[in-house]
């Protein structure tokens, strides 16, 4: 009912090309989640999909059927976007309804279909009231309980959360997440916030300039990275990129002390998670360094140690961290290793 697939999909802006012959399948049901920097082309790839935006080049299949050309009434989707675009005017009722209610459909089902939407969202203390008597969270719900209603292939969105409040933004992600597996329909969702696409996605597509860097699960991203631009993208606090000279079965990171991993071919760059690293005394770990900043989280802390050669790095530790800004301490290696070659490409 909602598989999407995109055939060597450009968008050119002019002479510029913004979308670079994308090929990308979406399986019906599936949470597929896009994420990049800013200007890489996730929300312009979104509107092409929604037909917001005219396709240069290519082909968009819906279900099998081609829609290239077809108009976004024509494609049954839902387009949520970072704007709420409520009319302040009307009920929340009415707001949720008004699509049907301009459709021509009857008011019985309009009712039903907006009782069902209410339910689902929890909103059904709120029908009566107008836009401006709800928070931030509850008009994102509104939004989304109008796309609800229509019935959509599949539902997009552009940003949903980035005008809401840090408590806001975990409540809603929840709302979100139960949303999908309640209605169980396709979902593709642009975010530049790391944190939603992890938590959110079945998959999550990595662009990079105008290219799919990697496309994979959560897991498979951060485990497995395909590339440099992946590693450092994906993870927070990110990816310590240090450089190397690794071959047949030893790494040697700038200005520090030589790790036994095996390298299929050279190496230039090694990757370590700050969850890998580990506080031990001068002289026993890969580097030595200084304690500039700790990060102190509950759970957790986060200590940033400059090292002369390999630069700043980050150490992430359970609890209260022990040393203190000034320490001197050595960082060791205690997980998973990653190596890029000169191409920037993962060495397995």
């Amino acid at each position: 009912m909602g598989a999407i697939e995109l055939r060597e999909i450009e968008k050119w802006f002019g002479d510029v090309q913004v979308i670079k012959g994308l090929d990308l399948a979406i399986r019906d049901g599936e949470f597929v989640v896009f994420v990049g920097p800013s200007g890489c082309g996730k929300s312009t790839l979104l509107r092409m999909i929604g037909g917001l935006e005219e396709i240069s080049r290519g082909a968009l299949a819906i279900d099998g059927r081609d829609v290239t050309s077809d108009p976004p009434a024509k494609r049954g989707l839902s387009m949520v976007f970072q704007s709420y675009a409520l009319y302040p005017h009307m009920s929340v009722r009415d707001n949720m309804g008004f699509s049907l209610k301009t459709a021509g459909a009857p008011k019985a089902e309009i009712d039903a279909k907006v009782d069902e939407a209410a339910r689902i969202l929890k909103l059904g203390d709120y029908l009566e009231r107008r836009p401006k008597d709800l928070s931030g969270g509850q008009r994102q719900r509104v939004a989304i309980g109008r796309s609800i209603v229509r019935d959509p292939t599949a539902f997009l969105f552009d940003e949903p959360l980035s005008n809401l409040d840090a408590a806001l933004r975990v409540e809603m992600r929840y709302e979100i997440a139960r949303l999908h597996r309640t209605l169980g329909r396709t979902m593709i969702y642009v975010t530049h916030d790391q944190v939603e696409a992890m938590t959110l996605a079945d998959r999550i597509v990595v662009l990079e300039f105008g290219t799919i860097a990697q496309v994979g699960t959560p897991r498979e991203l951060y485990e497995e990275p395909a590339n440099l631009f992946v590693a450092e993208f994906i993870g927070s606090p990110a990816m310590n990129i240090l450089d190397c000279r690794g071959e047949g079965n030893r790494v040697l990171p700038a200005g520090g002390r030589e790790m036994r991993h095996a390298c299929a071919r050279p190496a230039v760059k090694l990757g370590l998670r700050p969850e890998h690293l580990a506080q031990v005394a001068v002289g026993e770990g890969i580097l030595d360094g200084t304690v500039d900043v700790v990060e102190y989280l509950g759970s957790d802390s986060f200590m940033l140690v400059e090292t002369e050669e390999a630069g700043r790095i980050t150490v992430r530790t359970q609890g209260a961290a022990t040393a203190r800004p000034g320490d001197r301490i050595g960082v060791a290696s205690t997980g998973d290793v990653h190596l890029f070659d000169a191409d920037g490409l993962a060495i397995r």
